[in-house]
């Protein structure tokens, strides 16, 4: 997975997979989902992300502990 802040752009792209994109829907105004031929997420792209998310250009990432049982 590699998360992508375009400062010059304003877009903020997340991308699951390094498969082609066969298919793209705007799911809500300014956020577009990615998809390839087998129906599977490959980037999520959020444009203006500046004005949808409070700090575009900082991540933070956690694993949660497994519940396996």
């Amino acid at each position: 997975m590699r998360i992508i802040y375009d400062i010059e752009t304003d877009t903020l792209t997340i991308i699951f997979a390094d498969s082609p994109v066969a298919e793209s829907d705007e799911e809500k105004p300014g956020v577009i989902l990615d998809y390839d031929a087998s129906g599977n997420l490959v980037s999520l792209e959020i444009l203006d992300a500046s004005q949808r998310i409070r700090w575009p250009d900082r991540i933070e990432y956690q694993v949660l502990p497994s519940r396996a049982r």
